[in-house]
């Protein structure tokens, strides 16, 4: 009987050895406590709904014969050419700049089209927050020239251009943002 009683004891202190112990976050979040590995690679569903999102949004823009110039996504951008540390900021914003437009999306048509793709943007948005890094503002760590351009070009055109350019823009770089971007963040050594 003692040592049923014994070993009882022994499993329940070991069952408490696993219990996670919250920890201060440092000043300077380390990107490699980012928890974006699970977004490595995207299910066919998930891909799939983001491509039926888009061809719906393709089809309405040919309706309307859109004459965008706006190239807000240009196709040399590479988020491998940014620090490691950049990335999640790269992300967070053209994530924040595609739910804003997306989310800003009246046409009923698009509605139900729109429903799962935005719930997984949001969701990747939230999980993203834990892996941008945070600064104090005493002494922040300086942007790269190449980061710092293109969020200022990202802020500038969701002010000056016209929403029909905007959702024109974030529609043809939705798959890229998916398929490159968000891997580029999950798996940083595997970053083209």
């Amino acid at each position: 009987m003692l040592l049923l009683l014994l070993l009882l004891l022994a499993m329940l202190l070991k069952g408490t050895e696993g219990v996670p112990v919250p920890r201060p976050r440092s000043s300077f979040q380390d990107v490699r406590d980012c928890s974006m590995a699970h977004f490595k690679s995207l299910s066919p569903q998930e891909l799939q709904a983001f491509k039926t999102a888009k061809d719906a949004f393709e089809e309405q823009l040919l309706l309307k014969d859109s004459r965008c110039s706006l190239r807000l996504f240009p196709r040399t951008w590479d988020l491998g050419q940014l620090q490691v540390w950049e990335r999640p900021l790269a992300l967070q914003a053209e994530l924040a700049l595609t739910l804003k437009v997306l989310g800003t999306v009246t046409d009923p048509a698009l509605g139900d089209v729109l429903e799962q793709p935005l719930h997984m943007l949001r969701h990747i948005h939230a999980q993203l927050q834990a892996c941008v890094p945070t600064l104090p503002t005493a002494a922040p760590r300086p942007l790269s020239r190449l980061l710092s351009q293109w969020l200022q070009r990202l802020n500038q055109a969701s002010k000056k251009a016209s929403p029909g350019c905007l959702q024109e823009s974030v529609t043809f770089n939705l798959l890229r943002l998916l398929t490159r971007d968000l891997r580029c963040v999950a798996r940083p050594g595997h970053c083209a």
